[in-house]
């Protein structure tokens, strides 16, 4: 089992209607469309081409032998060495599309081929053989060797197919639904608490029928909620849940959806796409370059930041659609403070101190409750009913918490009654576009999207206020919130299970994962328009599955699903999901209930609180895949259940963040964990952890910190001391045959 994890663990994205100004973008676009996205070179992209083993046929009749003779190996050699050394060689190879790599790896099997057959096929035995006996040249042998490395690599039949198929330089003519129609375009552009989103949702809801589509769940369940209570039938559709307003489920002529869900073939007389500036997004900016270009709709209503109009005006050139932008200014005023917080009893009722990390998260928590203030807390993390039920507490002006400590999740998708907003620090963890993990200054979007929401139209603070907690960061965030937003310059696309489909069946022999890093090297991209999203969470899942048999289309959905790759109990379970399903084994409610440990216990520790978040979203996953694969995830009813009350659960975990972080360095633990038969995380976290002085297994800080972010299970803590306590019988054996004294004294230190 250990085995099994430690091979899942390795595997491991304004323009009126005048003239004039279309002439200028026209200009523009064409001027930038002759230049390409960055391509690779020829060997790079060769390396990712997985050989196919060509092996010789033992069953053959030595025809060839019978007619001129047996070939000596070492003649046979030799001339191989001669064949492969000539210029002419090599330079016809390079035509036939084989670069330097290929021509090196095409020739070593080729030789031992060739070196290791009992009996070559006949041709090739009595081309051989001529050109030992001088009746033939060295360069007879090209049409073989050339059939072999075909053989060996079966793109080299097929790239101009492979190039064809991975050629997104035109992404709008994907959606000929959509070009039918000559849709309008309307850009609500603006900054947070503007009004835009309500007035483009004031068409939504008056008109005949109209989609929604957001970037958070919860933004659609608000929107679904909203359009339902003013009349207006409208569904529910996000990645997990279907609601219809019709008690017998007939669908209705509107629908609120998360951006991913939203249908390009249902017609609408008005779509709404919040947030447009999330095209840019690195991971799911496709999702809103998809929804822009395909959905079918008579007006297209566009709200988000003024740093996207320039990039929606130039895509509206490639629709041959013109675009209306409408500016909205702030309703309230929002001042930045000229002196920072500096302490935590400073705080005042109202104030919302926004972190960018979970210990941040926790410590200020604490060091607030210390000074006798309760808080209400809200990060990424936590379940929706718990975000909202800890922001109806922070609204309540009938309740004593009057401070929120949060991070940037409350940049959009939460109503809240916020007076000043803090930033605790300007730093945030951000993915690079290889995926990569970095510390950045937060982005001017990022700063005025966060702090808009001080002082928000209609709540009890008609005036908003930020600042910063460190005096030092204070010049720097007056300086992101005097800036204008930055300009979006490309939005974000990615393949499809069709075009991943056509790419396998090309390449018959390749993982999911090669096949999707193929693409992306062969891809042809307009990289004055667009560029490729990052697709290292999906190769993570689609190798730590490769070894389950599954059809490719479903192999491919299993890879979309969205999950962390940095939680280890989910990705665990994510693979026992697909085990189940490769058997075409029911993932009933029972099954469930024993891998995830249910019923739960309240948490009693922060460590509690965070396997609970996990198991959270491992129902997330199931409900998930319940849309998808309905025959054998089949009981989402039972596990919605269960879902709403482990909400409840961890609500009560959050609000006794202190108690549970005290509890933390006591070692108190409510023990509600699970056996992980494939200890994937063990596996992949081992290693590094085992770098770590000895004296660190146990409750202290640093331990804490990777529990809490889940890098570290209790029971990958409890196999560890295991390991540590074997380890040092033995450290001590060694100690005494080398320098038992030196190592005494350290240990005493």
């Amino acid at each position: 089992m250990l085995q099994s994890g430690r091979r899942i663990g390795a595997f491991c994205a304004a323009v009126q209607n005048l003239s004039l100004n279309r002439i200028n973008l026209l200009a523009r676009h064409n001027l930038k469309f002759s230049q390409r996205r960055f391509k690779k070179s020829d060997s790079s992209i060769s390396s990712l081409f997985i050989p196919v083993p060509v092996k010789p046929n033992p069953d053959d009749i030595n025809v060839g032998a019978e007619l001129t003779g047996k070939l000596n190996k070492a003649d046979l050699l030799k001339v191989l060495n001669k064949f492969y050394q000539k210029n002419e060689i090599k330079q016809l190879l390079t035509e036939n599309g084989l670069d330097a790599y290929l021509q090196h790896q095409a020739y070593v099997s080729f030789r031992r081929y060739c070196l290791e057959a009992q009996n070559l096929p006949v041709d090739l035995h009595v081309v051989v053989s001529d050109i030992l006996q001088g009746a033939g040249n060295v360069t007879d042998i090209f049409p073989y060797f050339l059939r072999h490395a075909k053989q060996m690599f079966p793109h080299l039949e097929c790239m101009d197919d492979l190039k064809k198929i991975s050629d997104l330089r035109t992404p709008a003519n994907w959606y000929p639904e959509a070009r039918a129609l000559n849709r309008k375009i309307i850009f609500h552009a603006g900054p947070t608490n503007s009004g835009k989103t309500f007035h483009a949702l004031e068409s939504f809801i008056t008109a005949k029928s109209g989609v929604y589509c957001g970037p958070l769940k919860l933004l659609a369940a608000e929107v679904y909620k909203k359009s339902n209570s003013r009349g207006t039938p409208c569904d529910l559709v996000t990645g997990e849940e279907r609601k219809y307003a019709d008690s017998s489920g007939k669908p209705s002529s509107h629908v609120s959806c998360t951006v991913e869900m939203a249908s390009l073939t249902a017609p609408y007389e008005v779509a709404v796409i919040d947030e447009i500036q999330m095209v840019r997004d690195p991971q799911r900016g496709w999702a809103w370059t998809r929804a822009f270009l395909g959905l079918v709709a008579e007006e297209i209503h566009l709200c988000g930041e003024a740093g996207a109009i320039d990039l929606l005006s130039q895509l509206c050139l490639t629709t041959n659609e013109d675009i209306e932008v409408r500016h909205y200014k702030r309703l309230t005023d929002l001042k930045i403070e000229d002196t920072a917080l500096g302490s935590l009893e400073n705080v005042m009722p109202g104030d919302c101190i926004v972190c960018f990390s979970k210990n941040d998260i926790y410590s200020v928590s604490r060091g607030i409750e210390a000074i006798g203030k309760e808080v209400a807390v809200i990060y990424g993390g936590l379940p929706p009913g718990t975000k909202l039920a800890q922001a109806a507490k922070f609204n309540d002006p009938e309740n004593s918490c009057k401070i929120l400590v949060a991070t940037d999740a409350i940049g959009m998708g939460l109503n809240l009654s916020i007076r000043r907003v803090i930033f605790y620090s300007l730093i945030k963890p951000t993915m690079n576009e290889k995926g990569e993990k970095e510390m950045d200054t937060i982005s001017v979007s990022a700063a005025l999207q966060i702090a808009g929401r001080a002082g928000r139209y209609g709540t009890q603070w008609e005036q908003g206020f930020v600042t910063t907690f460190k005096p030092e960061d204070l010049k720097t965030l007056k300086t992101l919130l005097e800036s204008p937003p930055e300009p979006i310059t490309q939005a974000g696309l990615h393949p499809t299970a069709e075009q991943i489909e056509l790419y396998a069946y090309h390449l018959p022999n390749s993982t999911l994962s090669n096949l999707m890093d193929i693409f992306v090297s062969l891809s042809t991209v307009d990289d004055s328009l667009y560029f490729m999203c990052n697709v290292e969470d999906f190769k993570f899942l689609a190798d730590m599955i490769q070894h389950v048999p599954l059809p490719l289309r479903a192999r491919y959905v299993f890879c979309c699903a969205p999950i962390s790759k940095k939680m280890p109990f989910v990705c665990t379970m994510f693979l026992k999901f697909t085990r189940q399903y490769s058997k075409n084994e029911a993932i009933t409610f029972d099954w469930l209930c024993r891998n995830i440990g249910w019923p739960l216990q309240p948490p009693k520790t922060i460590i509690d609180l965070v396997h609970l978040e996990a198991v959270f979203d491992v129902l997330d996953l199931y409900l998930w895949l319940s849309y998808r694969f309905m025959d054998l995830f089949n009981e989402p009813d039972l596990v919605r259940d269960m879902q709403k009350e482990l909400d409840v659960i961890i609500q009560q975990g959050v609000v006794q963040l202190t108690r549970l972080l005290r509890n933390s360095e006591t070692g108190v633990s409510s023990g509600a964990r699970v056996a992980d038969e494939d200890e994937f995380a063990l596996s992949r976290q081992k290693q590094s952890y085992l770098r770590e002085p000895k004296s660190l297994i146990g409750r202290g800080r640093l331990t804490e910190r990777l529990l809490a972010q889940g890098i570290l299970t209790p029971h990958m803590l409890h196999e560890l001391k295991k390991e540590w306590k074997g380890g040092d019988n033995n450290d001590d054996d060694d100690d005494n045959d080398n320098e038992p004294k030196k190592t005494r004294r350290k240990r005493k230190k």
